[in-house]
């Protein structure tokens, strides 16, 4: 059943016009009225609906049923990646997502190639949002992860929250898959490097402001694996992966 995010009250037995995009969408996949379709709006669950309009530039729906489904893991994960090169940061946004990340947080390191202007930067997060939203649509996720602005890696290291701040790092003499076995599920925030990794002023600090430094094991991956591979592991050892 075709999947859309609607940022709208999805009540039982309104109708309502669905936004632009899925309206668009919904008319080159030729569904017509009658056809039932799944709208969420990322406050919980999901709600059956019946098509009612398709015209050219608008499409309604009524909403019919609502349905208290998540599949969010049991902790939250967020991801803060250091700018790749190219377009690889949309490809770890969407696996990411795909994997269950609560939180993407883009973060300017030292060895990152690409530089972002304010303008640029404003231009990315709305891409990436868009990103978010269609992973979530096809993963069957009912709650977009948050998206932080990007960040300069040497203040947003220097900040204390409530999450655990993992960096992942070759140097480090644990891996996460052995510390993860001795801990309880929890919310964690994992920091993964641009593709020449963080540099050793940028782990110290991040280590000094309490960040515990881990591996991946005994290989070394690519920046566009390293995060997701950490988030697959979390998921097999903590749960999450399957019912």
């Amino acid at each position: 059943m075709p999947r859309f995010f609607c940022p709208q009250p999805l009540v039982a037995g309104t109708t309502v016009a669905l936004p632009e995009a899925v309206a668009h969408h919904i008319q080159v996949v030729r569904l017509v009225p009658g056809d039932i379709i799944t709208l969420f709006n990322g406050e919980g669950g999901e709600v059956q609906a019946s098509l009612v309009t398709v015209a050219k530039r608008s499409v309604t729906a009524e909403v019919q049923v609502h349905v208290a489904r998540e599949a969010e893991l049991p902790y939250a994960v967020t991801l803060a990646q250091a700018l790749p090169e190219a377009s690889k940061m949309d490809w770890i946004i969407e696996k990411a997502i795909e994997l269950g990340a609560a939180g993407i947080v883009p973060l300017a390191a030292q060895r990152c190639v690409v530089r972002l202007s304010a303008e640029r930067a404003e231009k990315k997060l709305a891409h990436w949002q868009g990103i978010i939203v269609s992973a979530s649509e096809q993963s069957g996720r009912n709650r977009l992860a948050q998206l932080a602005p990007l960040q300069d890696f040497n203040s947003w290291s220097s900040q204390q929250d409530l999450h655990k701040r993992i960096i992942l790092t070759p140097r480090a003499e644990q891996s996460l898959a052995d510390w993860a076995r001795h801990q309880p599920p929890q919310a964690i925030t994992l920091m993964v490097g641009p593709e020449g990794g963080f540099s050793d002023a940028e782990e110290k600090a991040a280590l000094a402001a309490g960040a515990i430094g881990l591996s991946m094991g005994p290989r070394i991956l690519r920046t566009e694996t390293a995060g997701l591979t950490a988030l697959a592991t979390l998921g097999a050892l903590w749960g999450g992966m399957s019912e």
